[in-house]
């Protein structure tokens, strides 16, 4: 119960972190020392999508399910509304190119908002 705990878990930190590398400019803007970290997850966001890797989390969580004793998924919460924003259906090399290319043009829109709006 508490490896599948833990990879619930595991899988909540992935979405926070997706969500984070798409909108953390919006984040930034309130709290600029984020800076830094947030041209950090996406830089690693891109590359990974880029390079059609998987994200190390990824790897933690098939463990930990293994080690729950789960081979797939069984109906839960997680199960039925992150998994398919983490791990879409259909996910293949030309998704992931699409996906760095919107994590670069969304972040350059948000940066661009956010310096108008500071220098402006």
């Amino acid at each position: 119960m508490a490896y599948r705990v833990l990879a619930d878990a595991v899988l909540v930190l992935h979405l926070a972190f997706i969500l984070f590398v798409a909108f953390g400019a919006l984040l930034v803007a309130r709290r600029p020392r984020l800076l830094p970290w947030h041209l950090a997850a996406v830089a690693w966001g891109f590359t990974v999508e880029a390079a059609g890797a998987a994200c190390p989390l990824t790897g933690l969580e098939i463990r930990l399910r293994l080690l729950a004793g789960e081979g797939v998924y069984g109906e839960s919460f997680v199960a039925h509304y992150l998994l398919p924003v983490v791990y879409p259906a259909g996910l293949d090399r030309g998704i992931q190119y699409l996906l760095a290319a919107a994590v670069l043009l969304l972040n350059n829109a948000l940066y661009a908002r956010y310096w108008r709006g500071a220098h402006g």
